[in-house]
């Protein structure tokens, strides 16, 4: 695949190779590798062997230029709407069939600065790039980013100018702009392919899945299904009910139900596949996504997943890596606050690294923020993520920023209630995000001194839901015990499920028995609704939260 390097699954052979290697290994790393990773050896598959697969195809382009609503649109699925900034936080892939029978895998990546990341693995598993630009917007940052992805993958693009049915739409501007980046479309007598499409009428997009299923067919991409299986981590999290799931897609061979695994520091063994219309299949061939269940922790997106002859292989594998992982990690520290780091920093000039901790619901959230964080600084400051993961912050996040003096930004997840409490104990500073521009801003802010007012989140109650009931004109309407605090009507709530954040909105009715009430005390049971939304469920938590201004001061 272009641009993307990746170590084969080994050849089966004779299983004495994979004795536990441990009590052998040398002190380094880089001396153990060989040893323990030999059974990962490249295997190239004969010509004889190769059979044709779909192309797998990334679109790209700038924040808000319709990257989302032209996949859905392609997939005649419904528009995404409650995404936070109206990111995609979440890489998803999925198969389209053309009219002609082509099938096509695509992979719909996050579309921000900070997940530049992201998107550039994304043009690493990819064969063909489709930018989408907006007509009625032309080129912009994002845009000439992808652009240079690209370009430095090696990779095939084709130009969908998308809202083209809007008045303002001006394609030839787009087709203009284009030339400073040396991308020379078709109409401008260059080879780039360029197709006028919109996501809202349809306009289009039949045109621009031929203009792929032509260049697929001039690359003549094959694989070799016929092997033990490899692939790339699209995406991972840890799902309520399902464990660690990650979303990997098949480059060769064919991954089946049972097979056993290594992946990044992790391993597992499959023990269900779930494809793009959520229904599960006993086997996925060479640029199939599907969504792997049975590991033993959530990998990283990006990591390559090998099929290997035996748990005690795979085990050691990622228990190797992990272990080398971690040397590489070291801690250090200063401050709690973010205030106090920064004043740290301006009063010792020593104070180059400001430590911090990151926790994510999904591992490329997590990802995006530690690169976007690693761009932060100059010559005096710079920001040092200590530990990023994915899940609720525990203790352990916690005593590792009590001991670093670092604050913990939480992404879409929250403190358990033992963390909580902890933290207000040892004075640790946790912040709570749901976009990532905030979150970046914060930092960028007290980085450079420009702590203008803030508007800080107060949490002044939690309630948990025991019972969920139907009410005519109402609908769903939750019975809940208020655990701390108040619950009060006109305040901000959350939902929280296993502390990770499900919803965000505000209460259409607060009942305590018959009456409307202003505000319910802990330890008192009441009904609540939440406007617009009913998936709640017994055990979940609602967090009630208002939101007030305060000067910010170094």
């Amino acid at each position: 695949m272009p641009g993307f390097s990746v170590i084969s699954p080994r050849v089966p052979e004779a299983d004495n190779q994979s004795v536990a290697v441990h009590s052998a290994l040398p002190d380094s790393p880089s001396s153990a590798t060989s040893s323990v990773e030999d059974v990962l050896t490249a295997i190239e598959d004969k010509a004889a062997d190769l059979q044709p697969r779909p192309p797998i195809i990334t679109i790209m382009g700038h924040v808000d230029h319709g990257k989302t609503s032209l996949l859905d649109a392609i997939r005649n699925a419904k528009v995404v709407a409650g995404e936070a900034g109206g990111i995609t936080q979440h890489i998803g892939a999925y198969q389209v069939t053309t009219d002609s029978g082509a099938v096509l895998s695509f992979l719909d990546t996050p579309g921000h600065a900070a997940f530049t990341s992201m998107r550039s693995r994304g043009a690493q598993v990819t064969d063909i790039v489709v930018l989408v630009v907006a007509a009625d917007d032309a080129v912009m940052p994002q845009t000439i980013e992808a652009i240079n992805h690209a370009k430095a993958a090696k990779v095939p693009m084709i130009v969908a100018i998308n809202k083209i049915d809007k008045p303002e739409a001006n394609p030839d501007k787009v087709r203009t702009d284009l030339l400073q980046h040396e991308v020379i479309v078709e109409k401008m007598s260059g080879d780039v392919q360029d197709v006028e499409v919109s996501a809202t009428t349809g306009q289009g997009l039949d045109e621009l899945l031929e203009a792929i299923a032509l260049q697929a067919e001039i690359l003549e991409l094959k694989a070799n299904p016929d092997r033990a299986a490899e692939g790339a981590v699209i995406e991972a999290q840890l799902d309520i009910g399902r464990g660690p799931v990650a979303t990997v897609l098949v480059q060769k061979g064919t991954l089946r139900q049972g097979d056993i695994f290594v992946v990044g520091e992790q391993y597992g063994k499959v023990r269900a596949l779930i494809n793009d219309k959520g229904e599960r299949v006993e086997e996925a061939g060479p640029a199939v996504p599907v969504e792997v269940l049975g590991l033993n922790g959530t990998p990283e997106a990006g990591d390559v997943l090998n099929v290997v002859d035996t748990d005690a292989q795979a085990r050691e594998i990622a228990e190797y890596r992990e272990k080398a992982a971690k040397e590489k990690r070291a801690a250090a520290g200063a401050a709690t606050t973010l205030e106090q780091l920064m004043a740290n920093a301006k009063a010792d000039e020593n104070v180059s690294e400001l430590p911090i901790v990151v926790k994510a619901d999904v591992q490329g959230s997590a990802e995006a923020i530690v690169q976007a964080m690693e761009k932060i600084g100059n010559d005096e400051v710079r920001v040092r993520v200590l530990h990023s993961g994915v899940g609720a912050i525990t203790e352990t996040d916690i005593g590792l920023a009590e001991a670093s003096g670092a604050p913990v930004f939480g992404f879409n997840v929250r403190a358990n209630a033992s963390a909580r409490n902890t933290a207000n104990q040892k004075g640790v500073e946790i912040r709570y995000y749901s976009v990532i521009y905030d979150l970046v801003d914060d930092v960028k802010a007290a980085a450079s001194g420009l702590l203008s007012a803030e508007i800080r989140e107060k949490f002044i109650g939690y309630a948990k839901i025991q019972e969920v009931f139907k009410v005519s004109n109402v609908g769903k309407v939750a019975g809940c015990l208020v655990t701390e605090g108040v619950a009060r009507r006109s305040a901000g709530v959350r939902l929280l499920r296993d502390n990770v954040v499900i919803h965000e909105g505000t209460l259409k009715t607060l009942k305590r028995f018959k009456d409307e009430v202003a505000e319910v005390q802990s330890g008192q049971e009441c009904g609540m609704a939440f406007e617009n939304y009913e998936d709640i469920r017994p055990d979940d938590v609602i967090e009630i939260f208002e939101r007030e201004e305060v000067e910010r001061n170094l």
